[in-house]
């Protein structure tokens, strides 16, 4: 079944370029150049993927992302000429799943489509409850963490009930980008949203736990200005 791609710009040259290279790798593309046309177009045949941009000539980015947000789960990658980190967090604090700032390279949006459209398909890892990375093994069912030592002997690792919630909810999107304020909420609750540095004390000990060199994360990694994301391949 072929992925339907929904792509939101009012740059001329770039959706001529994205439309040719999406199509190129298999995709189907349908474009519009404003929110109001692209909110019309998702509800008419909804698209398994949206590729936005923030600065549109009638509604903001973050309104079209709310608007979709309103009726679908659909994987949206915000592709922006905004750098500032409060337009990146209003983006993923709407329920975008991914952010790409421009001027960017075609093979780097190529992957983060194929990370979101894989996950999308795997409903997220809802019905793989147990997901392994590097020496770790986590089950998610039973809430047992694992690691593998240097001698092929088996260890439980011991998480507190925060660092498994952080965990979990890491791990039950892998490669999806989380805002700060994302996992402050779905963790500690919404008046832990402006407290910003426990996430960062219990990011510092699952690495610590879990990751080969704690200083050098390869599966639970910072994306500098925006949040935070689990990734499993790297």
């Amino acid at each position: 079944m072929t992925t339907r791609i929904l792509v939101v710009d009012d740059e001329p040259q770039l959706l001529r370029a994205l439309r040719i290279n999406l199509r190129a790798r298999g995709y189907e593309v349908e474009v519009a150049v404003c929110g109001v046309d692209a909110l019309r177009l998702a509800g008419v045949a909804p698209p398994d993927l949206v590729i936005l941009d923030l600065g549109l000539p009638d509604l903001d980015g973050v309104e079209v992302i709310q608007g979709l947000r309103g009726w679908t789960e659909v994987p949206i990658i915000v592709l922006s000429g905004r750098s500032g980190g409060p337009d990146k967090v209003a983006a993923l604090d709407a329920g975008a799943d991914d952010y790409v700032t421009k001027p960017f390279g075609v093979e780097e949006l190529l992957a983060r489509v194929r990370a979101v459209t894989r996950r999308a398909a795997a409903g997220e890892v809802a019905s793989a409850p147990v997901v392994s990375f590097g020496e770790v093994t986590v089950d998610l069912a039973s809430h047992l963490v694992t690691r593998t030592g240097p001698s092929g002997e088996t260890e439980t690792v011991r998480l507190t009930p925060t660092e498994w919630n952080l965990l979990e909810v890491l791990l039950r999107a892998p490669g999806k980008l989380f805002a700060q304020r994302q996992l402050l909420t779905q963790v500690w609750g919404a008046a832990y949203v402006n407290q910003p540095a426990n996430l960062r004390l219990y990011m510092a000990q699952l690495r610590r736990k879990l990751e080969p060199d704690p200083s050098r994360p390869r599966y639970l990694l910072t994306e500098p200005g925006m949040g935070y994301r689990f990734s499993p391949g790297r």
